[in-house]
């Protein structure tokens, strides 16, 4: 009887352990999602001055997921719009599928080694960043060349918000 005891006592023990370690892993998304990419930051790392974010829903990519935070940057200067979208999935596997899912509708993606779980580059130059349950994108629409430097500089913004997860 007492083995039976302890081996209840260990499964009890192993569910709520796996459950809070689970439930520790899964990143809840802030009131306010912009708060994860102020202006400010921004601002200095593009070296041009950046309003504060207009905030909107941003639309489910498929029936039965999460809706998303979009998050609109307009350069003080007419230089062009950051667009940056947050996706806070139930899970980290289900934001693993959706980030593979999804970028089979972007061209041939360029993997960014380093950046968070995974991270590519899509044709159109959005990046594209999963941590955990949360996918995110960053989109700098542009009136000059997209050349290494704000490449770089777009990595630099996505570590910024890998930080704050």
């Amino acid at each position: 009887m007492t083995s039976l005891h302890r081996l209840s006592l260990l499964a009890a023990t192993l569910l709520i352990g796996s459950w809070a370690v689970s439930s520790a892993t899964a990143t809840e998304a802030p009131a306010d999602v912009c708060s994860l990419l102020p202006a400010a930051t921004i601002s200095n790392t593009l070296g041009q001055a950046f309003d504060a974010p207009q905030k909107s829903v941003a639309p489910r990519p498929f029936a039965n997921t999460v809706e998303g935070t979009d998050c609109s940057y307009a350069s003080k200067g007419g230089h062009g719009t950051l667009l940056f979208r947050a996706y806070f999935d139930p899970s980290a596997a289900a934001a693993a599928d959706l980030f593979a899912r999804l970028s089979k509708f972007y061209g041939t993606p360029t993997p960014v080694a380093g950046l968070a779980d995974a991270a590519y580059f899509d044709q159109a130059h959005g990046l594209h960043v999963r941590k955990g349950n949360v996918r995110y994108f960053i989109n700098l629409d542009s009136t000059g060349v997209f050349t290494p430097a704000l490449q770089k500089q777009l990595q630099d913004l996505a570590s910024q918000i890998s930080a704050r997860l």
